[in-house]
């Protein structure tokens, strides 16, 4: 997308309602600001563009971006202690929980409630539903704004659908079927493989805990003080990951070489994120037809898939900063802000007035594919995370044992086991 000098104008014109506190009222704030993955710099960049149009006296700084969610995450905690925690900082929805209660101990995050209420109910109303606010809030206080939200959804190659005898206009609904049809495509002779979901390598838990929750399961149990997949959904989630593997033609490779082989034409079909959306359209280009569809729910009465993504959270001390802060979080949160991050990668909007005719309406039209995402916005549940402060190195020791599952060194049943207790071990602290 090209944003012209006066395109920036209109933008910046249309967000000045937005600001709590006059720019012309402001001394000169530069603001410290961190994100994870670098890639993600193609929307952050231009939209903190934006904002500086929209606000010359606030500057935005932004640090190098931390690579992950998790060692974002870990980046803040160890910096906590030294008090040199950036004014902002995007908290992956999982690990927010933690986030919020460790730093809220040490006063180290701003509570956003106030704020909020500061800017009257319709403010409120009109651009943030109840379901987004949630995703920011931690034991009844809002500490953080859903920035971007995702579910995740399947990507197909419908040259290699129509060529298994699919059809690309009744894609598959069921678990089961989707197996089926990677089968089909599979095609080693051609360096064709049938499915890529690369949950071996995924640098967080959001795929695996997709599996569980889409079968009725739960993370954790009811109260969150212990786990809840040691069930028959968490089982099935093994046995379905082995199942991509051992019927679908899987390759255990590196996620990002998944994507680019999906957009090389050599994997069928390709379970991601739609922020990778742009991306993975550009890769694909005029190779094949590609088409996006739901995430499979096999309890269709209480499935859901978890709400990826992140929360911008003020972590800033002076109360100038602290000021700039919530002026910059509500623009980035703003329907101009969403809709600049919506078309470059296929994100959910977190703004209700960003789905209008004045913002993405159009763009929706255009993009069939995007709306993959918002179709099954009904089935968003929260993004969940561990009690004890061990959710990065719970996820790295699951993941070990999902690719022994998947590589066939340990059986399913095995390998929940030993999820299970690697799992409880880490959550008490061991």
């Amino acid at each position: 997308m090209t944003i012209t000098r006066r395109g920036l104008g209109a933008l910046a014109a249309g967000s000045a309602a937005f600001a709590a506190f006059p720019a012309s009222a402001q001394a000169p704030v530069t603001l410290d600001v961190l994100y994870c993955f670098p890639s993600f710099a193609r929307f952050h960049e231009p939209v903190a563009k934006m904002f500086m149009d929209a606000h010359p006296t606030i500057r935005i700084s932004f640090r190098a971006p931390a690579p992950s969610y998790d060692e974002g995450h870990q980046t803040i905690l160890r910096q906590a202690l030294t008090n040199q925690l950036p004014d902002v900082f995007y908290s992956g929805f999982h690990l927010l929980p933690e986030l919020a209660r460790t730093l809220a101990r040490r006063g180290q995050i701003t509570e956003l409630d106030s704020l909020l209420a500061a800017e009257g109910e319709a403010f409120r109303r009109e651009n943030y539903s109840d379901r987004i606010l949630d995703l920011g809030r931690v034991d009844g206080k809002l500490y953080g704004f859903a920035f971007n939200a995702s579910n995740p959804i399947l990507y197909y190659n419908v040259d290699l659908v129509r060529r298994a005898g699919g059809n690309p206009d009744a894609l598959p609904t069921e678990w089961d079927d989707v197996i089926a049809l990677a089968a089909r495509i599979n095609n080693p002779a051609e360096g064709i493989n049938g499915i890529a979901y690369d949950v071996h390598g995924w640098p967080d838990g959001w795929l695996f805990e997709a599996m569980i929750t889409q079968a009725g399961g739960r993370l954790l149990n009811a109260d969150e003080t212990a786990i809840g997949f040691d069930s028959p959904a968490g089982l099935n989630a093994l046995r379905t990951f082995r199942r991509f593997v051992t019927e679908g033609g899987m390759q255990l490779i590196d996620w990002n070489q998944s994507r680019q082989q999906f957009g090389a034409g050599k994997i069928g079909i390709y379970a991601a994120s739609p922020a990778n959306l742009q991306q993975i359209t550009g890769l694909v280009g005029d190779k094949f037809t590609l088409r996006t569809h739901t995430f499979p729910i096999t309890d269709k009465a209480n499935g859901r898939i978890p709400t990826g993504g992140n929360a911008a959270v003020i972590l800033a001390r002076d109360e100038a900063k602290r000021r700039a802060a919530w002026t910059f979080v509500k623009y980035v949160t703003g329907p101009e802000a969403q809709k600049v991050v919506v078309e470059m990668t296929g994100y959910l909007p977190t703004n209700i007035r960003a789905v209008g005719e004045a913002y993405l309406g159009p763009w929706y039209r255009a993009n069939p594919n995007a709306l993959t995402a918002v179709k099954q916005a009904d089935r968003a549940g929260p993004w969940g995370g561990y009690p004890g402060g061990n959710n990065v190195r719970i996820w790295r020791a699951q993941r070990d044992v999902i690719t022994l599952v998947m590589r066939g060194e340990l059986t399913p049943e095995a390998g929940l086991a030993r999820i299970v207790a690697e799992t409880n071990a880490l959550m008490r602290g061991a």
